[in-house]
């Protein structure tokens, strides 16, 4: 598979990373341990070399399955995982003190069975700690050779700059799909200026653009909870779904290849990062890699989103409250 540079870091991974969280933390059920590691080591076999986790995904669970999952490659992957959520529990408030993000580290090391962490990111920002006194703990974490990178998640760009002018930022980290496009506004230019590399989670639109999710979802899935699944919203947004698959259609690709494939062409220095459960869904994922989207057909892709008002909110509040807005 093709790699990719996280802008100006150095830091190389496969175009297309897996998102972890879906492994045991997003429909209720989940994979057993076994087959997530198998389904983790498919991955490595077949080119990916670029694993996304978090202590708060399950919690705790999920970077125990990444670490088994991916020790006989750890030499040849990159683990990206993050701190930031209090009590690992993304609901319960945020928590980037110093010692916390040094305590963190610490037991996610030991999880993911490994003496450093790739790509160390801060899951959301904490208003109550200044960015620059995270930034600076991150450094001390480098330092020590505990960590080889720093990244954020779902910052703005004040915050960025901010972070950056003390470590230097690798990666952030934020939703960017057809289904979600406002990071073309402020983040993706800011991102550019300073060299620092995208990595969109939800690029299938947490399963909406794979066409995963075309009627009321199942009581136990995670994603009940977001405004936009409501049964009434999926509704209304399934005109989207048509739209895209009627184009990945005339081009012999599916619906979430389509999704990928557009993401990819859109900067050099962008690595999404699907999940999936199934060896047949990454593989597909993984063809998205192959394709090459003329500048016409991006130009038509484009047309057909823009003429198209989607409805529902990403988070439900206690979530989009966590959201940094300075």
């Amino acid at each position: 598979m093709e790699k990719r540079k996280l802008g100006n870091s150095g830091l190389e991974v496969s175009a297309l990373g897996f998102g972890c969280m879906g492994l045991n933390f997003l429909d209720g059920k989940g994979l057993d341990k076994k087959d997530a590691i198998t389904l983790l080591r498919n991955a490595v076999e077949r080119g990916i070399t670029f694993f996304d986790t978090a202590e708060a995904y399950g919690p705790y669970t999920n970077e125990e399955i990444v670490g088994e999952g991916l020790q006989p490659y750890r030499k040849d992957v990159v683990i990206a995982t993050k701190f930031g959520c209090k009590d690992a529990r993304p609901t319960t408030g945020l928590d980037s003190r110093p010692e916390t993000i040094r305590a963190v580290t610490e037991a996610s090391l030991k999880r993911l069975k490994t003496d450093y962490i790739d790509l160390l990111y801060q899951h959301r920002v904490d208003p109550n700690v200044p960015i620059e006194d995270v930034a600076g703990t991150v450094n001390d974490l480098i330092l020590e050779g505990k960590v080889k990178y720093f990244g954020l998640s779902e910052a703005s760009p004040k915050t960025i700059r901010k972070a950056h002018a003390v470590q230097p930022v690798t990666a952030l980290q934020s939703e960017y799909s057809l289904f979600w496009r406002e990071p073309e506004n402020e983040i993706i230019p800011i991102l550019e200026e300073l060299g620092i590399g995208f990595v969109p989670f939800s690029p299938l639109g947490k399963g909406f653009l794979a066409g995963a999710i075309t009627s009321k979802l199942p009581d136990v899935d995670r994603r009940n909870i977001i405004p936009r699944f409501s049964e009434e919203n999926i509704k209304a947004n399934l005109v989207l779904l048509d739209a895209l698959a009627e184009i990945a259609k005339e081009k012999d690709v599916t619906t979430s290849q389509l999704a990928l494939a557009w993401l990819l062409a859109q900067k050099s220095w962008i690595a999404p990062i699907p999940g999936t459960t199934k060896l047949h869904r990454l593989e597909e994922n993984i063809g998205s890699t192959n394709i090459v989207l003329t500048a016409d057909e991006l130009a038509m892709i484009s047309t057909t989103v823009n003429g198209i008002t989607l409805v529902g909110e990403r988070y439900p509040e206690v979530l989009e409250n966590q959201i940094d807005r300075s």
